[in-house]
């Protein structure tokens, strides 16, 4: 009963932490859109989504593999410590890695050049996801925290755009503004860490630093797959099409990803209590997901239904009138609430959490090449329109492999 409490409590609080990542950004889209018109706000969603492959990078999947490492040795201090440490220095090292990358590409690279300083500043964002420890205390399972710092860090943002951001050329500092809210957040957090919590950073082993590349590489894989075919979508629209089919696109995808975040943090409330249990009980696990398995499929087919129906009310509210094509690229991509709703109760709280990290990566890899695949010619014939098409295709491939790996896994009994 203590841990059901203490479970319920982390998603509660973790719905707060995803209300104020996505409900707070979308206080200030409608002025944004307004303000900054759709060929700036296009230029800032192009190099956010440029700046996201590095996100990915330097997460490495870690926001589930250290999770779930440091949720089976929650209380053995020093594990915990030489874990954190090794981490650290991973994603560290990666984010310098990325600055120079950056720098070379923006330096170098004609088409990227003459918006360099929009590159640098967004890459913020990930010096920002660099020092944000989630991962740490997703796995303590201690929520309230971190919530309580990235409200008041979003809140900062969120009312420096209204304060600051007046006219279209404030777009590198609408992007600054952005790209810096888990900075704001990670240097209390820390503090709160070493200090209340009694953690404390050490000189990693490489054998330490060697096993959390390899528990983190196969998921790894698996979310740059998935970054391919959720962010290169607005990436190729940047590169073959206009800033303002950008916008139009970029609307509608921020409406569905803040959809979509409604997601999230049931999964990461859940996914350190289900790998708990795997290491109790198999079948105590799998009674478990199966028991809110139609609850999750219901909350998602819901969210789809609303999201087509009320299309042109949404955009209305959030964008106004000028982004009416956003209204036709939010009802194409209506299905995906009940699509990722499928792949997370089979992929993410199934698959990773029973140790099937290689069909999981061999699943989102192959939904990554048809995303490729489709992107350019759907995008030729459709323009924005095709971009959401080839999502939607993606996560229809995507959850249907998913439900067919588990049945057969499920007949053989491997998974009782």
């Amino acid at each position: 009963m203590k841990d059901r409490r203490k479970l319920i409590g982390n998603i509660m609080s973790l719905f707060t932490l995803q209300g104020a990542n996505y409900i707070l950004p979308l206080i200030t889209l409608p002025y944004l859109v307004r303000v900054l018109g759709p060929e700036r706000l296009g230029l800032i969603a192009f190099s956010q989504a440029f700046i996201q492959y590095f996100v990915v990078i330097t997460d490495y999947g870690f926001n589930l593999s250290a999770t779930r490492d440091i949720s089976k040795n929650k209380n053995k201090k020093e594990a915990i410590n030489e874990i954190t440490s090794a981490v650290i220095v991973i994603k560290s090292s990666f984010c310098i890695i990325g600055i120079i990358t950056i720098l070379l590409i923006t330096t170098f690279i004609e088409s990227f050049h003459k918006n360099q300083t929009l590159y640098i500043v967004v890459y913020i964002t990930v010096i920002g996801s660099t020092a944000f420890p989630l991962w740490l205390f997703q796995g303590l399972q201690r929520m309230k925290q971190i919530t309580i710092l990235t409200i008041i860090a979003r809140i900062i943002t969120t009312a420096s755009i209204f304060i600051f951001i007046r006219d279209k050329n404030d777009y590198i500092y609408a992007a600054f503004i952005q790209s810096s809210t888990m900075m704001i957040a990670a240097i209390p957090a820390w503090f709160l860490i070493l200090k209340e919590n009694n953690h404390a950073i050490i000189i990693p082993k490489f054998k330490a630093i060697r096993e959390q590349l390899k528990y983190g590489w196969h998921i790894f894989i698996s979310t740059s797959a998935i970054n391919i075919y959720t962010n290169s979508n607005i990436f190729v629209l940047g590169l073959t099409t206009s800033p303002d089919l950008v916008a139009y696109y970029s609307v509608a995808n921020k409406i569905i990803g803040a959809i979509l975040g409604l997601f999230q943090p049931i999964v990461t409330g859940l996914y350190p209590h289900v790998s708990t249990l795997t290491t109790q009980s198999k079948s105590l696990a799998k009674s478990f997901t199966k028991q809110i398995s139609p609850y999750f499929l219901l909350f998602g087919a819901t969210l789809s239904v609303i999201t087509y129906l009320f299309s042109p009310l949404i955009i209305n509210i959030v964008a106004g009138n000028k982004y009416y094509s956003s209204i036709d690229i939010l009802k194409a991509l209506s299905p995906l609430p009940l699509l990722i709703a499928i792949g997370l109760m089979y992929g993410a709280l199934t698959m990773l959490p029973f140790g099937m990290e290689k069909p999981f990566s061999r699943i989102t890899i192959m939904g990554a090449i048809i995303d490729i695949s489709s992107i350019y010619p759907l995008t030729h014939y459709y323009a924005a329109n095709g971009a959401a098409i080839a999502n939607v295709l993606t996560e229809v491939f995507i959850s249907t492999a998913m439900i067919i790996y588990i049945s057969k896994q499920h007949k053989k009994r491997r998974i009782l």
